[in-house]
């Protein structure tokens, strides 16, 4: 893929603003529209939902499905390059707007991302070639795929091959009876079944490439999950041994160059026990955009993940962020607005009256168990005093504790 760079702000030949676009009108295109405004640009969001945090803020919202000819017409026809802002947009829409726009990241590497069975084919070749690990595993399509499952992946974990994402379309098994009737639960679709593993940590690695094989990255993300949703994300200097760290970071630039990558990805990482002090590294899964754990960029470093994504589609330079505070980041789930089943409002004023926090609420205007609501990202000069002051906020809004 060949971008030419599209300059922020006006453009002199027709005196208007160049319009960049995105397929999701969630809370990562919402926070794609404030980085590329911030450049200059103008946005056009492309969702079926007229109340999408996205389309809120945007400058143009097409109120129309991802597959929909006449939104995938206007969205070519106002913008000078698309992006999406998760990965199970239609491929063939990307496609479609492909073949008159460019698009970052491109549809070939989105449809990867988008069925496990391919997702886990790039994985284990690129974990070869960076000497990472890949969690055994195998597909099952069909009755006799059920009937040859090696006895070594169970106990294990059920996924869909498409459309799971925050702990959807997973369910643990511990032997082939449980395994059967979780795959008849899941309506007998394609699926992964995973050896269920030791974990020690989660860890997530972000970088940018541009078209011209430009390559940047933050620092590695330690992540804590609850439920299947991510809940917790500490960054800061020593949160991670610097073997696995750089282990990570090099089997994430090698999974997006083999790719041939345009855009912000993010790979996630488990360490497992095997005997070994710091544990071994196993990769997981990928999402073509920014991610969740990256939120902290905002606040803690000089350009945000978002500002990256904005960049590389564009054509622009990709500078290596610098991260300048330590940073803990918490997710905020719809849960905080309910307490005994009555409806609360959570103690904004107590949490921001703590020294270092940043609130990020999406606009979101049905607060459910397990919807992610907003972000609270809390900045520091030591690692230290940014997990006294997350706990304290946690304990405010009633999260629980992390080790």
């Amino acid at each position: 893929m060949s971008v030419i760079p599209i300059v922020p702000g006006p453009v002199a030949s027709n005196g208007r603003l160049a319009t960049l676009g995105v397929v999701g009108g969630g809370q990562l295109g919402r926070m794609f529209v404030h980085a590329a405004q911030a450049l200059g640009y103008q946005t056009a969001v492309l969702d079926p939902d007229i109340n999408c945090p996205a389309g809120r803020v945007s400058d143009y919202h097409i109120a129309a499905g991802y597959d929909d000819e006449q939104g995938l017409a206007q969205l070519m026809q106002r913008c000078e390059a698309i992006t999406t802002e998760f990965e199970n947009v239609p491929a063939g829409a990307l496609a479609t707007l492909a073949a008159h726009r460019p698009v970052a990241p491109a549809p070939q590497a989105v449809a990867v991302a988008q069925d496990r069975i391919a997702e886990k084919a790039h994985l284990a070749a690129c974990a070869r070639d960076s000497s990472v690990g890949l969690a055994p595993y195998v597909p099952i399509e069909s009755d006799a795929d059920l009937v040859r499952v090696p006895d070594a992946l169970l106990p294990g974990i059920l996924k869909t091959a498409r459309l799971g994402y925050d702990g959807r379309g997973q369910v643990r098994v511990a032997d082939r009876a449980e395994l059967a009737a979780a795959w008849a639960r899941l309506g007998r679709v394609p699926c992964v079944l995973e050896q269920r593993l030791a974990l020690r940590d989660e860890l997530s690695v972000i970088v940018a490439r541009g078209a011209d094989g430009t390559m940047v990255h933050f620092p590695v993300q330690r992540n804590l999950h609850r439920d299947g949703i991510l809940a917790v994300t500490e960054v800061y200097l020593g949160n991670v041994p610097t073997a696995l760290a750089e282990q990570a970071i090099a089997a994430t630039r090698t999974i997006a160059a083999q790719l041939h990558y345009v855009g912000v990805l993010c790979v996630e990482f488990f360490v497992v026990d095997d005997g070994r002090a710091d544990g071994a590294l196993v990769v997981n899964e990928m999402a073509p955009r920014p991610h969740n754990s990256g939120h902290y960029t905002i606040d803690a470093c000089d350009v945000s993940q978002f500002e990256l994504q904005v960049r590389a589609m564009t054509g622009l330079p990709l500078p290596a962020p610098r991260q300048h505070s330590a940073a803990v980041m918490l997710n905020l789930l719809g849960d905080l607005w309910v307490r005994d089943g009555r409806p609360v409002t959570p103690d904004w004023a107590g949490v921001l009256a703590l020294p270092g926090t940043h609130l990020h609420l999406y606009g979101k205007l049905d607060a459910r168990p397990g919807r992610k609501m907003g972000h609270l990202t809390v900045t520091a000069p030591t690692a230290a005093a940014a997990r006294e002051m997350a706990l304290a906020a946690a304990g405010r809004l009633g999260i629980a504790p992390w080790p």
